[in-house]
């Protein structure tokens, strides 16, 4: 039985909030510290569109968010690959709900609100800059003069986190893919079923779309940029500028032509630069803790950022309730978590390298589209490890030997 009895959680995204309510349910009281001033769901600006895996609503379940966050989403029943006019249907998972899609504000609204109902305290304003170890606790430092001490420290704050520089001061950033994504819904009706996402292949970019529920198409694209650009500086291009941009480069593309021309700059949704996270060779030092997007980033590309992110915060809380003491439940943690994040990490990264062929392969792709579906893309063979996973929260955590 764990001696943990506080938590200090440094981020107030999704993996703060989940993490949050994960460590009630394990006995242990957290509160959530979170840089900005507001709600990310209130302070708007937070990104387009995000998909939730059958594993991540199965992790949600855990914490009682599953029904409002799929009341929300968008079912995706199918997915189709399209290379030019030639179109396929992508084989499905047998004995698994639907993807669901879910805007991120949305999401970080229904999470919020969720832990704020189980007695969850959120602290805005709250930028960590510091944290100092003593004995059996810790305490949590922010730029506006304040502390906080608690049993543990975790950091759910993001591929930015400061946490991961406090455990590690030589720990690895995010790298750039070489693409920046946009987002937005088009005045056009495309010719799929709802329910229907399509996997595009342009000439010059990759992109995605699928029927929105209440009309029009709703896509988005991940435009090949040469330099990284921060989210900052992307927002500061005029929308109709980045929106020209992204008329020209699909504009060659059928129905990329169509939705790029029926959007409206207003309405772009200007997400930035894709981001990943290497391998981080230390999640965790004394009494700190690394969780989600800190620890482990996927590229979009894996369909598993968030759902991974959910997972661990379910998982770190079984091993703070189930072992004796911290060292032990960090190195569990660690032990359940790595091999699989890592695993859908280097799936992704195969992924990113075919959303820009170059000219030889999108003349040969239309070929070879029926080959690829039949073996490169068995969902029994690439995905159905990563989308059956259940956590058995019932189930004991036991101590093995720790990986660092």
């Amino acid at each position: 039985m764990t001696t943990v009895r506080a938590a200090i959680v440094i981020g107030g995204g999704i993996a703060g909030p989940v993490t949050a309510l994960a460590l009630r349910r394990a006995g242990i009281t957290a509160t959530v510290h979170e840089a900005y001033p507001a709600t990310a769901s209130e302070a708007g600006g937070i990104g387009g569109t995000l998909a939730l895996a059958p594993n991540g609503v199965a992790a949600l379940r855990v914490v009682g968010a599953d029904e409002a966050v799929t009341a929300l989403a968008t079912p995706i029943e199918r997915t189709m690959m399209a290379v030019g006019r030639r179109r396929i249907a992508l084989p499905t998972l047998a004995g698994v709900p639907p993807l669901r899609v879910v805007h991120r504000a949305e999401l970080h609204r229904v999470l919020h609100d969720r832990a704020v109902a189980e007695g969850v305290t959120f602290a805005y304003g709250k930028r960590l800059v510091d944290a100092e170890q003593t004995g059996e606790r810790v305490t949590a430092h922010f730029d506006d003069g304040t502390s906080a001490t608690a049993d543990v420290l975790v950091g759910a704050d993001g591929v930015r986190s400061t946490v991961r520089g406090l455990i590690d001061s030589a720990a690895p950033g995010p790298r750039f893919t070489g693409l920046l994504g946009f987002e937005a819904v088009a005045r056009h009706e495309v010719d799929a079923a709802p329910g229907t996402m399509t996997f595009a292949f342009g000439r010059r970019g990759y992109y995605l779309y699928w029927p929105e529920p209440g009309g029009g198409t709703r896509w988005g694209v991940n435009l090949p940029q040469p330099r990284p650009m921060s989210l900052v500086e992307a927002r500061a291009v005029p929308a109709e500028q980045w929106l020209d941009t992204l008329r020209t480069s699909y504009g060659d593309d059928d129905p990329g032509r169509e939705l790029m021309a029926t959007s409206i700059a207003d309405e772009l949704q200007v997400v930035g630069a894709l981001q990943i996270m290497p391998p981080v060779p230390h999640w965790h030092r004394g009494r700190m803790v690394l969780v989600g997007d800190a620890a482990h980033a996927p590229s979009n590309s894996s369909g598993q950022g968030a759902s991974l992110a959910i997972e661990s915060a379910v998982q770190l809380a079984r091993c703070l309730r189930d072992l004796p003491d911290v060292a032990s439940a960090f190195g569990a943690y660690v032990r359940l978590r790595r091999s699989r994040v890592e695993k859908v990490a280097a799936r992704a990264a195969r992924i990113n390298h075919a959303k820009a062929p170059g000219p030889v392969a999108r003349t040969l792709m239309p070929l070879l589209m029926p080959l690829l579906v039949r073996t490169a893309m068995d969902p029994e063979k690439t995905v159905a490890d990563e989308q059956r996973y259940v956590i058995d929260w019932d189930a004991p955590v036991t101590a093995e030997p720790a990986l660092r």
